[in-house]
């Protein structure tokens, strides 16, 4: 499925959008393009636990940077889904792309694809399947 385009955007709504929670978009986006695996999350929601998990388990280093719970930090969580385009968390970067939650880990895993992914991002990746 395609997603229609965004609307367009009236300029003063432009700037306020631009500035909404920047502080916590401009980390994100340096954790991101700093480093080769970063999961962002948080606290309480056991998909973010399943994500670290699977990459504790299978020694694959990473960042990890969590807001709030399902009680704080939702407007900070907020802009990061505006951001990526990704509804949920956690969100799992690999060399800056998107790969999505902890099932996409599991889905690339059996697919054979996930070891080429963080090879390609320098990462050693000899737990992987």
């Amino acid at each position: 499925m395609t997603l229609p385009p965004s609307p367009p955007l009236h300029a003063g709504a432009l700037a306020e959008r631009e500035q909404f929670q920047r502080a916590v978009l401009d980390e994100v986006v340096a954790a991101v393009t700093g480093n080769a695996v970063v999961v962002v999350g948080m606290g309480w929601n056991p998909v973010v636990g399943q994500a670290r998990r699977f990459l504790d388990e299978r020694q694959v280093p990473y960042t990890y940077i969590g807001y709030g719970n399902y009680l704080t930090g939702w407007r900070k969580r907020l802009v990061i889904k505006l951001w990526s385009g990704w509804p949920t968390f956690p969100q799992v970067f690999v060399k800056g792309t998107l790969l999505g939650g902890a099932a996409n880990l599991k889905k690339l895993e059996q697919a054979g694809e996930l070891k080429g992914l963080l090879a390609a991002a320098g990462v050693s990746a000899a737990g992987v399947k």
